[in-house]
């Protein structure tokens, strides 16, 4: 029986992610599958992968064959790199600590571009959500300002019109105006009086020539009576 290790479709529409397994090469592709030897999610930056390393360099040891994406995969995992190790040693090329130790070599170096590959990746995140922190503020400050404009606007909408004080005021200075014309009308009705006060004074005056001559009779009856006198004396 040839068997296959290839990828077995899941999730939901435009979120897919994959199932590795190790099926018959004649079973349909989310059929009947032999074992699950791990996952790979491709919506994740880097790609997620889980895979059971040993079951996956059994498989390929007994002449399981990958479909390309499968082959990707092991590579980037290191189980075909292991394999040729191993393939190495069984012909005497170099010892099995040596192999070992050329693949924790590159499982290393191949875990640094990782960490770089993250690393870059959180710092493109972070400098994104700057950016749009920023923007946002930018955008709240010219909110700001257009709402402190329009909140003016309508201050100055509702707030009196400055002509009408002016108006009052002229009023006020017209009405203290006329008020010491009032107050002349007075000496006018004096001045009218001033006729009337001289003939009072008249009619007073009247009875002043009668008491001069009463005052006058007065003072020559007691001359009449002194000669009268006189001429008794004689």
């Amino acid at each position: 029986m040839a068997t296959k290790l290839r990828l077995q479709r899941h999730g939901r529409k435009h979120y897919a992610f994959y199932h590795i397994v190790v099926a018959d090469s004649r079973a349909p592709r989310d059929g009947k599958f032999i074992e699950r030897i791990g996952s790979y999610n491709p919506n994740t930056h880097p790609a997620t992968i889980t895979l059971n390393f040993d079951r996956a360099l059994y498989w390929l040891q007994t002449g399981a064959q990958p479909t390309h994406t499968a082959r990707n995969i092991l590579s980037r995992e290191g189980v075909l790199l292991k394999k040729h190790l191993l393939g190495g040693v069984a012909k005497g090329a170099f010892s099995e600590e040596e192999a070992e130790k050329r693949f924790q070599e590159w499982k290393e170096n191949k875990q640094k571009t990782l960490d770089a590959l993250k690393q870059k990746d959180e710092e493109k995140l972070r400098a994104d959500e700057k950016a749009r922190l920023e923007e946002e503020k930018k955008i709240n400050e010219e909110k700001a300002k257009a709402l402190a404009k329009k909140k003016a606007e309508m201050e100055a909408a509702n707030a009196p019109e400055p002509e009408e004080p002016a108006a009052e005021e002229k009023k006020e200075k017209s009405t203290a105006k006329d008020k010491p014309a009032a107050k002349k009308e007075p000496a006018a009705e004096e001045k009218k009086n001033e006729p009337e006060a001289k003939e009072k004074s008249a009619v007073k005056e009247e009875p002043s020539a009668e008491d001069k001559k009463e005052k006058s009779t007065a003072k020559d009856e007691p001359a009449a009576e002194e000669k009268k006198e006189e001429t008794a004396t004689e």
